[in-house]
């Protein structure tokens, strides 16, 4: 991994993915489109090709790996939405280890700390104020506030246009290649996190500049003590 073009302390946006990253919904997820496939009646999938999908815009989650009509992709969104809310329940998403505090160092660094996710914005928005995170993330881009999805590479650049950044002065932190990619991009590097939905072999294959198996070690990347 190319490392040449990180400098830490010219870093002043770290830009979150959320999910596989800062919360761990991937049960949520999957058992959600499990239950949309099987109330439509479409062709089984194991969770691990549904956990493959995650970090997708939602239409495209279901579009990647089933064979169907457009009218079908958006179907199976209208559903999605309509299980997730029931399935949602308080609780249903915790952070990962370390996320909080990490995220709290990052914060008092004075670095600027962003999501940017496939998720809709209401729903990125009621994670981070179930999760009591709106102290330190400030700013919220989800699939619906940019033309084009993950992997375009639009939401690390309306981040950076709206707060005046160069691409050296970002960093991107998500678990799958989709992240990654996001951010190569714009010009910017990425770390990738192992623990979430996306494997080291893909971290590595995209690219990522770092890849890390704590989110703690994010601390040591961005040379901040605590």
């Amino acid at each position: 991994m190319d490392e040449r073009n990180f400098q830490s302390d010219k870093i002043k946006a770290v830009i979150f993915d959320f999910d596989g990253t800062i919360g761990n919904s991937r049960d949520l997820i999957v058992s959600t489109m499990q239950q949309t496939i099987s109330r439509l009646g479409l062709p089984a999938r194991t969770d691990d090709e549904c956990a493959s999908m995650i970090g997708l815009p939602l239409k495209e989650t279901f579009t990647r790996i089933i064979d169907m009509e457009d009218a079908m992709g958006d179907r199976c969104a209208e559903v999605y939405r309509e299980i997730f809310k029931e399935n949602n329940r308080p609780g249903a998403v915790t952070m990962f280890p370390h996320v909080r505090e990490t995220l709290d160092a990052i914060h008092r660094s004075g670095r600027l700390i962003t999501l940017a996710s496939s998720r809709s914005r209401a729903s990125l928005l009621g994670f981070v104020a179930d999760m009591n995170l709106g102290g330190c993330i400030t700013y919220v881009l989800g699939a619906g506030d940019v033309s084009n999805a993950k992997p375009a590479p639009d939401m690390v650049v309306r981040t950076m246009t709206d707060h005046g950044l160069r691409p050296e002065e970002c960093v991107v932190v998500g678990d799958t290649a989709f992240d990654i990619e996001m951010g190569h991009g714009a010009g910017v590097c990425g770390v990738g996190v192992t623990y979430g939905n996306g494997s080291r072999e893909e971290l590595e294959a995209c690219g990522a500049e770092f890849i890390i198996d704590d989110f703690a070690q994010l601390c040591d990347i961005l040379k901040i003590n605590g």
